[in-house]
């Protein structure tokens, strides 16, 4: 049977996000603000859940109603038969977002669909369930935008950007999921070698490891919130997650760099708990004297360039105007014939690279307007580069730069510092503007409401590669056929050449 289901991302990764549901098969596809809609039956959730890589979470309605009172808000929750999600025995939680004349505060919201289902429990059974923030058996989201409202189940629980490979973080580590949108953007899957000059953590070479070997990015997590639903079927979630047929080989290779020792650790090891040290080289150099060419001894000559270097918000440098400079400078002295993809902020540092580029996309990194800009490198002059049958800027390019919205002129000055108490989750917690019953338009707070499961447990499943809380320590098998999981990891082991340095 099929529903409808909604799948959220950041904006600017909507078209990236519809055309990775297209690929699994889903109907009734519809884009939104920061969010897809779409139509399944229960293996799509999973798949969704598993295999989408711009998707922060994938959300389930249950039910859209009116909601002009707190009155209206109740009866509707208590219409629902809450016997089909829930017992007395089980766990919830209810997160809201409210953008109403009716109601000023969200969480009065949330309290009266926690009073509306612990009354129907109350009436039917004589006992009711337990709300648990930390760690619920069912997450449900209800927003309300005017007086329109949806009720919906988090299939997700814990956001769909913590893959589970990421052991440490550096200050202002850039979240998964856009890391994954952006090398999406750039049309690679591998075809060449790829290089992150500024790497920090390691989360684009990651990400663009994963998808240059077509490995689904929920290989890594503990669990889902669907996991803990009345119907979870554990066969059908069992064959989504052993389905390898979409993986393959990786011929090229991946370059990480960055001036910081301490980053250079941190990726390092990130790299190994996610089993890729075969594909992904770590190295500790200075960007102004490394080379951009590089060879594996299978291949050489320019990589495709993706990076995000500091742009003086939470991560500065001593000279960022003259290091944006000597971007410039190096791009045009050594990476001729090459593509440069850098994602920034302040339009005084990508004036300082010099370069025109032919692609300019505004994304949010966190709460900050940035821009991902392309630089196609060419020798010589612009037209006899053209004469020559070179391309700077595609026609699509050209009508897609027609539709972007401009950087903004006027910005503030440089803001010195960073708080080393703001975390990861803090670029999640955006509120989606609005909510159209028309378009099926969704928004909520992209916080986590669900927390790591306690214990190791996936580590006793049969059938499953390697889903262990020790993970980054034992790897998993991604390739290996059959049903000994011990083998599958072995091979998995033999396969990506991380295995033995993992056991540490």
């Amino acid at each position: 049977m099929t529903t409808p289901l909604i799948a959220k991302t950041f904006q600017g990764l909507e078209p990236l996000l519809a055309q990775e549901i297209t690929e699994l098969g889903a109907t009734d596809i519809q884009i939104g603000r920061r969010m897809v809609t779409f139509t399944g039956d229960k293996e799509m959730m999973y798949r969704a859940n598993f295999c989408l890589r711009t998707a922060i979470r994938v959300l389930k309605p249950i039910k859209l109603f009116k909601a002009r009172s707190a009155d209206d808000v109740y009866e509707a929750v208590k219409s629902i038969d809450w016997s089909e999600y829930l017992t007395p025995q089980t766990t919830f939680a209810v997160d809201s977002v409210v953008f109403s004349p009716e109601f000023h505060h969200s969480k009065f919201v949330a309290y009266k669909v926690k009073d509306a289902i612990a009354d129907q429990f109350r009436e039917r059974t004589g006992s009711r369930p337990n709300v648990s923030v930390s760690n619920p058996d069912i997450q449900l989201h209800i927003h309300i935008s005017d007086y329109d409202a949806t009720l919906a189940l988090d299939s997700s629980g814990e956001s769909l950007h913590r893959r589970g490979y990421r052991q440490e973080t550096v200050a202002a580590p850039l979240n998964e999921v856009l890391a994954a949108g952006i090398i999406m953007m750039t049309g690679w899957k591998g075809e060449r070698d790829f290089i992150d000059p500024f790497c920090g953590s390691g989360t684009l070479c990651i990400e663009a490891a994963l998808i240059a070997r077509g490995i689904a990015p929920g290989v890594f997590r503990q669990g889902y919130a669907f996991e803990k639903w009345p119907d979870f079927d554990r066969d059908l979630f069992e064959r989504v997650y052993n389905d390898d047929t979409g993986e393959r080989e990786f011929e090229h290779h991946i370059y990480g760099r960055d001036i910081d020792p301490k980053a250079v650790g941190i990726a390092t090891r990130n790299v190994k708990a996610a089993g890729l040290s075969k594909d992904i080289t770590i190295e500790e150099a200075d960007f102004t004297k490394a080379p951009l060419q590089v060879s594996n001894g299978q291949s050489s000559g320019c990589p495709l360039m993706v990076t995000n270097p500091p742009y003086g918000e939470r991560i500065s440098s001593p000279d960022l105007l003259g290091l944006y400079k000597s971007i410039g400078q190096k791009l045009k002295r050594e990476f001729t014939g090459g593509e440069a993809w850098i994602l920034s902020y302040r339009e005084e540092c990508f004036d300082e690279i010099g370069l025109k580029p032919s692609l300019k996309t505004p994304l949010y990194n966190g709460s900050l307007e940035c821009e991902l800009r392309k630089y196609v490198l060419f020798g010589g002059r612009l037209d006899e580069h053209r004469a020559k049958g070179g391309i700077v800027k595609t026609n699509a390019e050209r009508r897609e730069m027609a539709q972007k919205r401009r950087f903004k002129q006027h910005r503030d000055g440089f803001k010195g510092g960073y708080n080393d108490e703001e975390r990861e989750e803090r670029r999640d917690n955006h509120r989606f503007n609005k909510f159209s019953k028309r378009d099926g338009e969704f928004s909520k707070r992209d916080g986590d409401h669900f927390s790591k499961r306690d214990g190791d447990r996936f580590g006793k499943r049969e059938g499953f590669k390697g889903r262990s809380s020790s993970f980054g320590r034992k790897g998993a098998d991604f390739h290996a056929k059959g049903n000994d999981r011990a083998a599958r990891q072995e091979a998995r082991r033999r396969f990506f050449g991380g295995g033995e340095e993992s056991e540490d």
